[in-house]
């Protein structure tokens, strides 16, 4: 007989309470290379934080943050970054990796930037 589950997202949101892990959780979401992912996975931060207390303190209508982090949003720099602020997260960007062969960072023409190079950093 299968041992019954648990639901996971109370545990989940436990863990995303703290800016570190939530950074962690949405840089393992921007490495899968997925916009939707990483909507997913920024909505369950923000109903970790409360997302009525989010649209609040980040002054933003609550039903516009709602559809703005489901799978069919596509928010605006300015309200992503507004989100991660209150957050208490920052988005930075990555250069090229070094080519350890070369001793020389790998050139626009010679490799293209993914999402895997954006980073979401906690700030305390």
């Amino acid at each position: 007989m299968n041992k019954p589950s648990r639901p996971y997202k109370p545990e989940l949101f436990k863990a995303l309470q703290d800016p570190a892990e939530a950074a962690e959780y949405l840089n393992a979401a921007l490495e899968e290379d997925g916009n939707e992912l990483f909507l997913l996975a920024l909505r369950n931060v923000a109903e970790a934080y409360g997302m009525k207390r989010l649209a609040k303190d980040a002054q933003l209508n609550r039903e516009t943050v709602y559809h703005m982090l489901s799978a069919q949003g596509n928010p605006q720099f300015t309200s992503l970054s507004t989100i991660l602020r209150q957050l208490g997260l920052e988005l930075s960007v990555q250069g090229p990796v070094a080519d350890a062969g070369q001793g020389r960072c790998k050139g626009w023409a010679e490799e293209k930037i993914g999402l895997s190079q954006i980073h979401v950093n906690a700030f305390c």
